[in-house]
């Protein structure tokens, strides 16, 4: 009698327990699902706040951004076939989370890595794009509500102005949201939105010129230095806000930028009163969500791989953790303590002692 493959995985094994790595059995993929050999994994804040927080059901396995080789495909799929290099947004944890050697993901929900982009490259993207996805194109409540751009650059949102906040408490907990930041930009050019103007440290002026901003100002500026300089570049009133942190602190600013009749994106859950004239939208960014599907299956099915081939979205910078999957919980353990500044941290499931 034969025994079932194994994989190795990084376990939640019980409520509010450490990650520890383990052996499993490796999935099969239901109709419509592919396996994959997981190859790069990129973490994101979710990843320790979930663990943190604990989960429902354990034991189980966490993260959301992953980018690998297809090597099942089950029934009824004929976009996909075995080798195909694809990456994709976690659908939900356990089996179909990033943080294990073999993963089942959605085929509706998968794209291909467009040739010359490595596996690490387009690991970094899914979550964050997404998340920036949600909330310019989703209807209120679930968005801005504006049309998401077609095969190429859209001028529906022509000298319509835009601001992201992307700064935050520390130059650390900046690396740890400008993911979110970096993808709201480069959207907005998708749109056509001008002028684009965020906040940042100044140091990274000419990357955010790079991927579309128009304007960078200085992540200190308080409500009333930041909107005499947005005075200086456009007369038109702000109507969206990106707020790609989402603290109090820049929620408020946010809050105070914008014009009557605006809308203000947060990543995070609302901290601040808000004027009856103004309206907020909490980003939910899951893939599955009813309110998402509309959006996601035809970003990850149809258009990402073009966006990133064409240069209209950029992979992050990365750093390349040793280890595989044990050296994941270092890495989340220097997220929690803002100790990431400028870029995603990524790991490789294959390379597991």
């Amino acid at each position: 009698m034969t025994s079932e493959p194994k994989q190795k995985a990084l376990l939640i094994e019980k409520k509010l327990g450490e990650f520890v790595v383990g052996e499993i059995d490796i999935w099969k993929p239901p109709p419509g699902q592919l396996l994959l050999r997981v190859q790069a994994v990129s973490l994101n804040p979710v990843d320790w706040k979930l663990q943190k927080r604990g989960v429902d059901e354990v034991p189980t396995i966490l993260g959301r951004d992953f980018a690998g080789d297809v090597v099942e495909v089950g029934e009824g799929v004929t976009d996909f076939q075995k080798g195909d290099r694809v990456f994709v947004q976690a659908a939900d944890v356990g089996a179909y989370a990033a943080f294990q050697q073999y993963a089942l993901t959605l085929s509706a929900t998968t794209a291909k890595i467009p040739p010359g982009f490595s596996y690490d490259q387009v690991a970094t993207l899914p979550l964050a794009l997404s998340t920036a996805y949600v909330g310019l194109y989703n209807n209120t409540p679930h968005g801005f509500g504006i049309s998401p751009p077609g095969p190429g650059i859209s001028a529906d949102n022509a000298g319509t102005p835009i601001l992201v906040l992307g700064g935050g408490s520390s130059v650390a907990r900046l690396g740890n949201y400008l993911s979110y930041r970096n993808s709201v930009i480069q959207l907005a050019k998708l749109s056509g939105f001008s002028p684009i103007i965020t906040t940042a440290s100044l140091k990274h002026t000419d990357f955010l010129k790079s991927l579309g901003a128009t304007h960078v100002f200085d992540r200190n500026l308080g409500s009333t230095e930041l909107a005499a300089e947005i005075n200086k570049v456009t007369t038109k009133p702000i109507q969206y806000v990106f707020d790609a942190i989402s603290l109090p602190s820049t929620q408020k600013i946010g809050i105070d930028i914008l014009a009557s009749g605006g809308k203000l994106a947060l990543v995070l859950q609302l901290a601040v009163d808000v004027p009856e004239d103004k309206t907020v939208v909490e980003i939910l960014a899951r893939s599955r969500v009813p309110s998402n599907i509309h959006l996601l299956e035809p970003l990850y099915h149809d258009k990402i791989s073009g966006y990133i081939a064409n240069g209209y979205i950029k992979p992050l910078t990365f750093e390349v953790l040793p280890g595989g999957l044990a050296g994941i919980p270092g890495g989340l353990a220097r997220m929690e303590a803002d100790a990431v500044s400028g870029l995603k941290l990524v790991g490789h499931p294959q390379e597991t002692p």
